[in-house]
């Protein structure tokens, strides 16, 4: 079992502040009480989670990096205690009003008893701090479209499903987060990109294929470590075995020229989109470059994926 080559056009790049933001975020997660015991925190730890922050948003100004590398290590956590378990989807459905609360309700603050609820409310409060209304109602709207997903997701695993390639496909680009994280963008970027910028057809187009790069790309390569696990029937590898009648092999292959026709498709739409003359697109677009090199690059060398499944680059 082989993974395909990871063809990756764009520029690798890694924040100054890196080594700074991986051991605050670390402590940030220490204090959090998300993560219990500390075998699981030195787990954490050996991650090093920052290194996926200085790597995905090279740019930013530290607390900004620090903002942004605190959100996906608590994406992190949520997935591990939550998703990649064997909840019932039940059980995430009744624990999502504390989280809806939370992301829509709730001030900095009010108290708040889940230490996951908690500590989100603290992300919340410190994106509005950092950024505009109109960002923070993004972040929010993203965040719920990855929460409830969750639910569908765990419905797969309690009775055994492997879903469609179409539902699969839909679905993945909101369980991954990823639109949670490129919401953030433009706040650690310091600039801002309108509704109406957020929302243009081709924005939107290069949002998908980059949302579809890193999630079939962590199917790739999460798949040799998961293929045991609660989780495996969410996978596009498993998918495409069950539903195309592919091989492992076959099926890798097959993600692997899916992805590079996705890359392919963000460097097409470049031009039309360097034409609309914004740079708060521009920083955006170079934005998500970096999160398909900085996800490769941090796939390739953490404690979380290395190790299990040869990874090729191109």
């Amino acid at each position: 079992m082989r993974i395909p080559a990871l063809t990756c056009p764009f520029p690798s790049e890694v924040n100054p502040y890196v080594e700074e933001v991986d051991r605050d975020t670390l402590a940030w997660l220490a204090a959090s009480g998300m993560i219990e015991g500390a075998e699981n925190l030195e787990r954490y730890g050996r991650a090093r989670y920052g290194w996926l922050g200085g790597r995905t948003y090279p740019y930013a100004a530290r607390e900004l990096c620090r903002l942004v590398t605190d959100w996906c290590v608590w994406l992190f956590a949520f997935d591990d205690a939550f998703c990649e378990s064997d909840r019932a989807a039940g059980e995430i459905a009744r624990a999502l009003p504390q989280f809806i609360s939370v992301i829509d309700d709730l001030d900095e603050g009010d108290a708040v008893g889940n230490v996951f609820a908690r500590s989100l409310l603290e992300i919340k409060s410190r994106i509005a701090a950092a950024g505009n209304a109109d960002q923070l109602d993004r972040w929010r709207a993203m965040t719920k479209d990855y929460l409830f997903a969750q639910v569908w997701e765990a419905a797969n695993r309690e009775h055994d499903i492997v879903p469609s390639f179409d539902d699969y496909i839909v679905m993945r680009r909101r369980t991954g987060a990823m639109l949670t994280v490129f919401a953030l963008v433009d706040v650690a970027a310091g600039v801002y990109l309108t509704p109406g910028e957020w929302r243009h057809p081709h924005v939107r187009a290069i949002t998908e294929h980059a949302n579809d790069v890193v999630v079939w790309d962590n199917d790739l390569i999460s798949y040799a470590k998961e293929r045991s696990g609660p989780n495996i029937n969410n996978n596009l590898v498993s998918v495409l075995r069950r539903h195309k009648g592919c091989s492992t092999q076959e099926a890798m292959d097959l993600i692997g020229g899916m992805r590079n026709e996705a890359v392919a498709g963000m460097v097409a739409l470049r031009p039309a989109l360097d034409a609309l003359g914004s740079p708060a697109v521009d920083a955006y677009v170079k934005g998500l470059e970096r999160w398909i090199s900085g996800s490769v690059d941090y796939s390739l060398t953490s404690s979380r994926y290395v190790g299990v499944c040869p990874v090729p680059v191109d």
